[in-house]
């Protein structure tokens, strides 16, 4: 029996060093995917969001209905973003998802103060994620009862004297409850048709080179449109499959509502599945093997589902995240299929986010098929 050999040993380890040093985009890929994570976990992820826009409906624009809004501004979670002559206003915008909150100053806010009785002050806010607004709602109290105390002088020092002159109203839209599931669940919808649809797809093309396909597909006269086209058809198929999997689920297990349009949501589904299915056909173009496309696979959804909102709150990333964020569709597909579920949005509600994931198709179809035509060549 030969005996254990280091010489031996170093000799296979320096051919399969030398071997991994050859194929440059899995060793990229084991350097890059540990550095993805520390940037976007260290730096871009944050579950104390700030600077939340606040569209603010000040019916009472008296001294203390200024100095109310004053305090929300100055607390550092509420940006007033936004003014609204009336609450109808301010509940658009908060339907459309451009604030998070709105607060209402009432028109007698300050005489009642002045009386001695409890000024009501609502607040209503987008409760679709709940995790994105829970601070800000619990600072809530102890904010406002400094809010008045550069006031309370004079006739109004007697306000310094009482408990909780101004009567918070908070009201959670969409989401009364706070449930967690309401925003999980159909995030889930996004996260799982991303996943499936890129690595499926990624994987077509490598495993058509990899059994020796590929030479008889090329010698027939189908063009390249063709050959996406029809590769990329039958996971649509799939992919809806999965949606309606994934929708008895929701409204069966965790009895998520659908207050919206199934047929626009259904249509919006099939504009994020292209957007995706787009991207797994370029990575199927540019890896040479079924690892490195499931690697590409990895490297795409790390940071679609860490910046796009579905883990962490989107307004609490730093500028240059949700820079990245906005370019992902699962970004804008996440605030689409929130709202046609939670909110009942419409077809002009949902436009805003839909524009981009066609842009995003349309960048991701034009590669995938020079790519293709490379191949070809």
């Amino acid at each position: 029996m030969t005996m254990f050999s280091w010489r031996r040993t170093l000799a296979i380890f320096i051919k399969e060093f030398q071997q991994m040093m050859r194929d440059r985009l899995t060793f990229a890929m084991a350097v890059g995917v540990p550095i993805l994570q520390l940037v976007l976990f260290g730096y871009a992820i944050n579950t104390d969001p700030r600077g939340l826009p606040t569209v603010l409906v000040a019916q009472d624009t008296g001294p203390l209905g200024r100095s109310v809004s004053a305090a929300l501004q100055n607390s550092g979670y509420f940006q007033i973003s936004h003014t609204a002559a009336s609450e109808a206003e301010g509940e658009r915008l908060l339907e459309r998802g451009q604030v998070q909150f709105m607060v209402v100053i009432p028109p007698d806010f300050t005489r009642r103060l002045v009386r001695g009785e409890p000024a009501p002050l609502l607040i209503a806010v987008d409760a679709t994620d709940p995790s994105a607004s829970g601070n800000a709602i619990a600072a809530l109290q102890p904010l406002l009862a400094q809010a008045l105390q550069h006031d309370a002088q004079g006739v109004l020092a007697a306000l310094q004297a009482r408990a909780g002159p101004i009567d918070v109203r908070i009201h959670r839209r969409y989401n009364p409850e706070g449930l967690s599931r309401y925003n999980i669940v159909p995030g889930l919808i996004g996260t799982i048709l991303t996943m499936t649809m890129v690595m499926l797809t990624g994987l077509a093309m490598t495993r058509e080179r990899e059994r020796g396909t590929m030479e008889n597909l090329l010698a027939t006269p189908v063009r390249p449109i063709e050959v996406m086209v029809g590769k990329i058809l039958p996971y649509v198929v799939i992919g809806y499959i999965q949606l309606g999997v994934i929708m008895a689920a929701a409204a069966l297990l965790f009895e998520v509502p659908m207050n919206g349009s199934l047929t626009l949501l259904l249509a919006m589904i099939g504009v994020f599945m292209l957007a995706n299915l787009g991207v797994g056909f370029t990575f199927s173009t540019l890896a040479k093997n079924q690892l490195q496309a499931l690697q590409m696979t990895f490297f795409f959804f790390l940071p679609s589902m860490l910046l796009s909102g579905f883990m962490f709150p989107f307004r609490g990333m730093p500028g240059w995240a949700q820079v990245i964020g906005e370019v992902l569709p699962l970004t804008h597909f996440l605030r689409i299929v929130r709202g046609i579920l939670l909110k009942g949005n419409g077809a002009a509600d949902v436009l805003p986010e839909l524009w981009p994931m066609v842009l995003f198709l349309a960048v991701a179809g034009t590669v995938a098929l020079l790519r293709y035509r490379q191949t070809l060549d």
